[in-house]
This record gives C-alpha cells, structure tokens and sequence, in this order.
C-alpha cells in the first residue's frame, strides 16, 4: 500500500500545479469559458469502466487509444499491440465526449475517471515535425501545411518547393508557429497544438496526469485505478526513432533567441502547468 500512496501524493503534486498555474494565470475564474462540444473532441470514454482519457498526439496516444479500444471493445480486442497503429486513430473506433448530450457530458465529467499524458512541450514539438514534414509518406501534411509554410516563411521558393512543401525546415515550421498570422487564420493542428488548448485542464478537472517521462509506470498506475491492472498492462517497447532531450537541443541550435523566446510564450502555459523546467538549451531574451 505504501508504493502506492507515495504515487497518489505524485498525481496530488501535479493536481495542485495546474490548479496553482490556472489560477495564477486567471485561466479558471475570471473569463470562465464555457466548454462547447468542439473542446471536447479529444476526449475518449470508457463506458465499462467509467473512463474519460484526453488524448494528446506525440505523447503515447496511439497505444494508449490502443489499450481504449480493449477497453471499450467488449472482448473483441485483447492484446493492444494486435490493433494497427492506424486502426487506432480512426474516429468511429472510439466514442468521444462531444457526441453526448449535454446533460450526459456533465454526468461523466463529474463521475468518471479522467486521465491525460503530459510530454516536455519542445521535445512534443520537435517530435511533431519530424513526424509531419520529415517522413516522405506524410504528403498530405506536406500539403496542408508545408506548402503553406514554404510559400509564407520562404524567401524565392522554387515552384517544386511551393507545390510539395515536403522539405519544411525546423526554423520556417517555428516561423509559422510564431507568426500571428497563423493564429488568426485557425486553431492548431492537433500535433503542435498545446495540451492546454486540447484538454482544457482549467475547466475539467483530471484525477491523473500521466507523463511520457515516466509512461510505463504512470499508465500501469492508471489501469489499476481503472480496475483492469490484473490483466491489462501498458504496451511498452523503446522505439529508436524516439525524439530526446538531446535531439531537441540540436533543432533548436539554429532558431534566433528572438525566436525561441515568443516560441516559449506560446508554450508556456503548458511548462508552467506540468512542471518542466525551461530547457537549458534555450536562449531566451
């Protein structure tokens, strides 16, 4: 019982700091937004188990929409790692909270467990961007958004570059993450957007904040509150492709301090509210 009362006071520690962080920043009282079903559409249920998991992209979520659909399969799945990693992300495998009425979201906000997973924001970032503009297969991020960094953020592109947007370099996609135009014109992608702006952990209230940094244990923690520990356990296998620290602090070497600065501030919320420190890499002004 000890091991697992030194972990509750871990996940009472990270409650308080987004309490602490909505609060200091007067995220929660003042401009109290009132959540519209599009705010929670990263928001998994669990009916069986009286689960809701916000889903945030580079940050375990394929395997953890994996371990959901077991759960919410009703015997149909039983192994996570059978399920293809692209089966995973198709919307009608799982149930999200926007498709309910409003008075059964406010029934399972209140009652259900709810859980999300946490990643240091930059190395989140950097992962993304590997991920979108640097793998070949992705043309359809290359043409959604590369093309559209190219044509902003590149001075003579050539007509091939414009038309593909398949060789995005880390400085234009923090160019364009930066430039305040692109937040006028629409929300985030999802795989660069903030925690904060996906889960709204402000306004809905997380009994658990997993992190990647210590994934295997803080999910095993999860299943077992969820009373499935016994014969569910969190897919684990090291992928060498994986984004680190040290991967991160070389991205980072040819951004401008200028920019890495007004980067910070659009992450920042989501340092302060989970507890990473500012990157010793960075050059801030």
């Amino acid at each position: 019982m000890l091991e697992l009362s030194s972990t509750a006071i871990l996940h009472q520690i990270r409650r308080d700091q987004v309490t602490d962080t909505c609060r200091a920043n007067s995220l929660s009282s003042k401009k109290r937004r009132v959540l519209t079903p599009y705010d929670l559409k990263h928001l998994v249920v669990d009916e069986a188990h009286e689960l809701i998991y916000c889903y945030v992209p580079k940050v375990a979520c394929t395997n953890w929409k994996r371990v959901m659909m077991v759960l919410t399969g009703k015997g149909k799945y039983t192994d996570p790692m059978e399920i293809p990693a692209n089966e995973a992300h198709i919307s009608s495998n799982l149930k999200t909270l926007n498709q309910y009425s409003i008075p059964e979201i406010n029934h399972r906000l209140k009652n259900y467990m709810k859980f999300l997973f946490v990643r240091e924001p930059f190395e989140r970032l950097v992962s993304a961007y590997r991920n979108k503009f640097t793998q070949k297969y992705n043309t359809s991020f290359h043409k959604r958004y590369g093309t559209k960094i190219v044509k902003r953020q590149r001075k003579n592109a050539t007509q091939e570059a414009l038309q593909k947007g398949d060789d995005v370099k880390f400085e234009e996609f923090v160019a364009y993450l930066i430039d305040p135009q692109t937040q006028k014109e629409e929300p985030f992608n999802e795989h660069w957007q903030t925690v904060f702006s996906l889960c709204h952990p402000c306004h809905i209230h997380y009994d658990l904040m997993g992190k990647y940094e210590t994934l295997e244990e803080d999910s095993n923690y999860v299943l077992q509150l969820a009373g499935v520990g016994n014969y569910l356990k969190f897919p684990t296998y090291a992928k060498s492709t994986r984004t680190t620290d040290e991967m991160t602090a070389e991205f980072f070497q040819n951004i401008s301090s200028e920019h890495q600065t007004q980067l910070y501030e659009v992450y920042k919320l989501d340092f302060l509210m989970f507890n990473y420190s500012v990157p010793s890499y960075l050059k801030l002004e």
